[in-house]
């Protein structure tokens, strides 16, 4: 059996008729990859990741992350993001007219007495045409997790809100935990505004320090999922540890 190729009849974009070549040996997802990495403990700490897609021939992705720690208590970041869509060589969807996008996100943190840490981000997404805008604020200590989370422009409009908490008990042989989130969103300013909230309550028991046992109840509630409910027990056994 031997593959070839073929000629057929495929739809572009306006619904015309083209001739499309169809590669059955074709090659899908051939990237080259680079990393290069920067560390200077305690002051500056910079990662790069580059992809090259060599079916396309062209530029897929780039990602440049960095953090500065400007003082003892205060923290920036930046992070950028090049990013063509992942589309499959000789796919039919290569057709349709589609655009790389680019995120670029800078954030700050402050550390305070007590081990409590403020920490904010606001991110801008260039699309084609179009650009969608991100801002989110968080408070974590010791005790658990508080955040908030607003996104819009092309992507839709979010209004988000979550806590998380956990602590352990005689030595980790029992840890509680506890989240509860708020989600507003909707695709557009014109569209209807749908809401969404999520419950989870659970429990780790930690008897010996190869096995250990979890229990997690779990609430949702929306437009999809009307007061759903779910259970879940999990087991755990390390069968083999070095530390």
């Amino acid at each position: 059996y031997i593959l070839c190729s073929y000629s057929a009849i495929r739809l572009d974009e306006n619904l015309n008729p083209i001739q499309y070549l169809i590669e059955n040996n074709s090659r899908q997802y051939e990237y080259i990859s680079g990393e290069v990495s920067y560390d200077q403990p305690d002051v500056i700490r910079i990662d790069s990741r580059y992809d090259y897609d060599v079916n396309f021939k062209t530029n897929s992705k780039f990602v440049l992350s960095g953090r500065v720690e400007a003082s003892e208590n205060f923290g920036f970041s930046v992070y950028y993001n090049y990013r063509e869509p992942r589309v499959r060589y000789n796919s039919i969807f290569s057709v349709f007219d589609y655009a790389n996008s680019r995120e670029i996100e800078i954030g700050g943190d402050y550390k305070f007495d007590g081990g409590f840490r403020l920490n904010g981000k606001f991110a801008n997404v260039a699309y084609k045409d179009e650009e969608s805008q991100r801002v989110s604020i968080g408070l974590s200590s010791k005790w658990g997790v508080i955040s908030a989370r607003k996104t819009f422009g092309y992507a839709g409009e979010l209004d988000a809100i979550s806590f998380y908490t956990a602590h352990s008990f005689l030595e980790g042989l029992i840890t509680p935990n506890f989240s509860l989130g708020f989600t507003s969103y909707k695709l557009s300013s014109s569209d209807e505004t749908n809401n969404m909230l999520t419950v989870l309550l659970g429990l780790n028991y930690r008897p010996f320090r190869t096995l250990s046992f979890d229990t997690q109840g779990q609430y949702m509630n929306n437009k999809i999922y009307n007061n759903d409910f779910r259970l879940l027990l999990k087991l755990n056994f390390w069968f083999n540890t070095n530390f």
